[in-house]
């Protein structure tokens, strides 16, 4: 959605956008609505945050980010809760320790929901009396924001679950839609300067993803599909875990340390794997998913491939429309492509992860303040995914998009597509 003045009305924000808050405040407690309230609260690694936590620190985004700051008179529901629910924001001040949001009892969860809609009340006062395009930018940032979260909710609960010795299902009436994948082909792209990024006018993007920029690449080639269940199997049964040969040093360090030999959630026969609707037989058809960059990376040079730059991978999805199984299908699982031709589920399914780091583009500005704290921070160490998946929003997700990941990470639905020079 644009960030430009043409969304402000009388000087007021765009009821379109007032609208869109309403609808995506309330996505987030549809995604709560099978949830037990013990649910809510558990935080079964450190990467995970509880269901509870992403409510309230949500609701702290538009409280600290533009209800403060903004609204004549605003007072807080409880000044505590900049302590408990900042997630890294030191300019605005301390927060409890991110491996430890698991034992935040209290607020119950009944009151993190009254903190909801204390936030929304105030919001829509806000929103019916506030003016300019200052105010919503902030307003689309925070939507967007909630969005990354509404992601996470689902990947962090299915961790939860799948830690627990019952494994039950976060939902019972997921669909599992049968497909083939169909061969894998090959897709070839030109040498030459390209553009990647997002100009200016080109509608609400986060600030890694600016500015637009000239790049040069060597002729390439992108696999039409995602890698399957099917052949990443066929990987783990030839010794891929156990052959040295091919894995980063640090990733063979990684999974011998952690006795890592199968993605994440499947079972030791590769024959099942826990899903967000309880355990199902392996999809062989579906992209793999649940994998770490490092056993991406490894199974790409295995098969004698690699995986794609970020670069490559924006020029081949740059002329595509949104689509696919993304959050909306509600399948919250990776499926068989709906079709055999063209490049397929460039979008949604998987993250697919890519050979770049996480760095600035050249020129790149954070934003000022402390939302320049959002994205800067993180360019470190980390290694960018791209095209969303079963769990992004589609409204979410396009074509310059930047995720990011350590290496390590595989809670996320990330898996890969293979690249090749041409």
């Amino acid at each position: 959605m644009s960030l430009s003045s043409e969304q402000a009305t009388n000087g007021r924000p765009d009821a379109d956008l007032k609208d869109r808050y309403r609808r995506v405040r309330q996505q987030s407690l549809y995604l709560c609505e099978s949830l037990q309230t013990e649910d809510f609260v558990a935080q079964s690694m450190p990467d995970v945050s509880p269901t509870k936590w992403h409510l309230a620190h949500t609701s702290w985004f538009f409280e600290n980010f533009l209800l403060v700051p903004h609204l004549s008179g605003y007072r807080q529901f409880d000044e505590r809760f900049d302590y408990l629910f900042n997630s890294y924001y030191y300019t605005v001040g301390q927060m409890h320790l991110r491996s430890q949001r698991g034992l935040l009892t209290r607020p119950t969860v009944a009151e993190v929901r009254a903190y909801r809609e204390h936030v929304d009340a105030q919001m829509d006062r806000l929103l019916d009396g506030a003016a300019g395009t200052r105010l919503d930018h902030l307003l689309t940032l925070g939507l967007n924001h909630e969005q990354q979260h509404q992601e996470l909710m689902l990947t962090d609960i299915k961790h939860v679950l799948s830690v627990n010795p019952l494994q039950p299902a976060y939902r019972d009436d997921l669909a599992t839609p049968a497909g083939v994948a169909g061969p894998l082909d090959w897709h070839g792209f030109p040498e030459g300067v390209h553009e990647i990024g997002t100009g200016g006018d080109s509608g609400f993007c986060f600030d890694n993803e600016t500015p637009r920029h000239r790049i040069f690449l060597r002729p390439f080639a992108l696999a039409s599909r995602p890698v399957t269940n099917a052949e990443y199997r066929e990987f783990i049964e030839d010794g891929g875990y156990r052959d040295v040969a091919g894995w980063l040093s640090d990733g063979w360090a990684w999974i011998r340390r952690e006795q890592i030999d199968r993605p994440l959630y499947w079972s030791a026969d590769l024959e099942s794997e826990f899903t967000l609707g309880g355990f199902r037989a392996i999809d062989p058809h579906a992209p793999v998913s649940h994998l770490s960059f490092y056993e991406a990376d490894a199974y790409a040079r295995r098969a004698g491939h690699r995986l794609p730059t970020e670069a490559e991978w924006e020029i081949a999805a740059a002329g595509q429309e949104v689509g696919g199984n993304l959050a909306d299908t509600e399948l919250l699982h990776p499926a068989p492509a709906a079709s055999d031709s063209g490049l397929r589920q460039m979008y949604g399914d998987v993250w697919e992860w890519t050979a770049s780091p996480y760095a600035s583009y050249p020129g790149f500005q954070p934003l000022a303040g402390s939302l320049g704290e959002y994205n800067c921070k993180f360019m470190c160490n980390q290694m960018v995914l791209r095209g969303g998946s079963c769990a992004t929003p589609a409204d979410h997700i396009r074509a310059t998009y930047r995720n990011f990941f350590y290496p390590e990470s595989r809670w996320q639905f990330s898996g890969l597509r293979l690249a090749k020079d041409a």
